[in-house]
């Protein structure tokens, strides 16, 4: 499957960003996904996971009650919903599906990865 995240830019602290990630090739119901999250001089580190039905969701402590995923999997596209954005969320946003779901992912357990999109928060 094709992963392809959409949506970064500059937004002042404070603002909203919504990311989407399109696949292609294959249906994305069949996979867990993940928004992961890259800032310069860090490691990959976890956003949020959502499970193939979209009925279960989690977040990393850093985001959450701030930011929502969600999926529509007759468009084949996950989305994550950034609300009262911090200048330590500048990254670059990835995109990731795994055959399975789990609460919490790890950058190693997913098969695929979209290229990544670029969330500058300004202060």
């Amino acid at each position: 499957v094709q992963l392809q995240a959409s949506g970064g830019g500059l937004v002042q602290a404070g603002g909203s960003l919504r990311l989407s990630c399109a696949a292609s090739g294959r249906t994305l119901s069949s996979y867990g996904m993940g928004w992961f999250r890259q800032a310069p001089g860090k490691e990959r580190e976890f956003v949020a996971a959502i499970s193939q039905s979209g009925s279960n969701t989690n977040y990393a402590d850093s985001v959450k009650g701030r930011f929502t995923i969600s999926r529509d999997n007759a468009k084949n596209t996950v989305y994550l919903q950034m609300n009262s954005l911090k200048p330590e969320d500048t990254a670059v946003y990835y995109c990731a599906a795994s055959t399975y779901y789990s609460g919490v992912y790890y950058p190693r357990g997913m098969a695929y990865w979209g290229k990544g999109t670029l969330v500058t928060v300004s202060s």
